[in-house]
């Protein structure tokens, strides 16, 4: 009787660290803070003392006395660089997490099989740029099944596992859902953060520094095949270039040189015309980033400056 109560009350302290974590979190970035550096990370305290969320070396993190996984984590690599172990989209729509090795019972792999098992709710730290580290917090995410044949978890945000039966079938429109939230709960955000920590957090176009303002627009559109969910696929745009962008007002050729149709260039209008669009013409981007490797790929601006033309 002792050892259950003493069980509970174990599962309890676990599930009361995740909300107030989630809650912490949300406090730390409803400011419009696009990511946290590891430090930041750092400050959460639990009962008035620092209780580390954040995977170090390992990508699973089990704080001690945890029978549950608390996050996992995925490193930001360059554009071109392979990380150690490849997450990725399986062709039902659901992500897939690699196992930390290849052990079934290694310690790590155990403790998000117990995550799966108990529905927790666990922390995703996603790498979105270097020096120093930050991350994009994704959060709730659930481990769905496992599929130790491929060493991996199946894992997906705000859709605990009791939406999926026994037989890890799911049916289409949840498999619709699962697809649409994790592109609004992760890619997006992931993307969005990626684009703008690359750009210091400014408008290529016109340099304006205001997060709120900006936006990290497709070079193409991730609906397109070629359209890749990378930063090198990503411009940080104002609202006003964004939308000029998007409707082919505006076009960037691959030699980061601004074009505004020459209609516009014609037209005389106020002052967001002239000064917003038409003295960009010609002009060449005003930031992009400091790496190279993180710098829009002249292939993609290829294929929208053209369709920028075709317009």
């Amino acid at each position: 009787m002792r050892d259950e109560v003493a069980h509970a009350d174990a599962q309890d302290i676990e599930r009361r660290v995740r909300f107030e974590a989630m809650e912490w979190l949300a406090a730390r970035t409803n400011d419009g803070s696009e990511w946290l550096t590891r430090e930041e990370i750092l400050d959460f305290r639990l009962d008035g003392e620092r209780f580390r969320l954040q995977p170090t070396q390992n990508g699973i993190h089990k704080p001690r006395a945890f029978q549950a996984a608390l996050s996992i984590q995925t490193v930001y690599r360059r554009p071109g660089q392979k990380r150690p172990y490849e997450d990725a989209m399986g062709v039902d729509g659901v992500l897939r997490y690699k196992w930390q090795g290849t052990d079934y019972d290694s310690w790590d792999n155990k403790s998000l099989r117990v995550a799966m098992e108990n529905k927790l709710p666990l922390l995703w730290f996603v790498g979105v740029g270097l020096g120093p580290a930050v991350f994009q917090v994704v959060y709730p995410i659930y481990v769905l099944w496992e599929e130790p044949e491929l060493h991996q978890f199946a894992i997906a945000p705000n859709v605990d596992k009791a939406v999926v039966n026994q037989a890890n079938v799911m049916e289409e429109a949840i498999r619709r859902y699962v697809r649409v939230e994790t592109k609004r709960r992760l890619h997006q955000p992931v993307f969005r953060s990626t684009v703008l920590h690359a750009y210091e957090t400014r408008c290529a176009v016109c340099n304006l520094g205001h997060g709120v303002l900006l936006d990290a627009a497709h070079i193409v559109p991730d609906s397109d095949e070629r359209g890749v969910a990378s930063v090198v696929n990503g411009l940080a745009l104002c609202k006003i270039h964004h939308a000029a962008f998007d409707a082919h007002i505006l076009g960037i050729s691959p030699d980061l040189t601004v074009h505004i149709r020459p209609e516009l260039l014609a037209e005389i209008d106020g002052p967001m015309l002239q000064h917003g669009l038409k003295e960009r013409h010609g002009q060449k981007l005003m930031k992009v980033p400091d790496r190279l490797s993180e710098r829009p790929r002249r292939d993609l601006l290829d294929i929208s400056f053209q369709k920028f033309l075709a317009a």
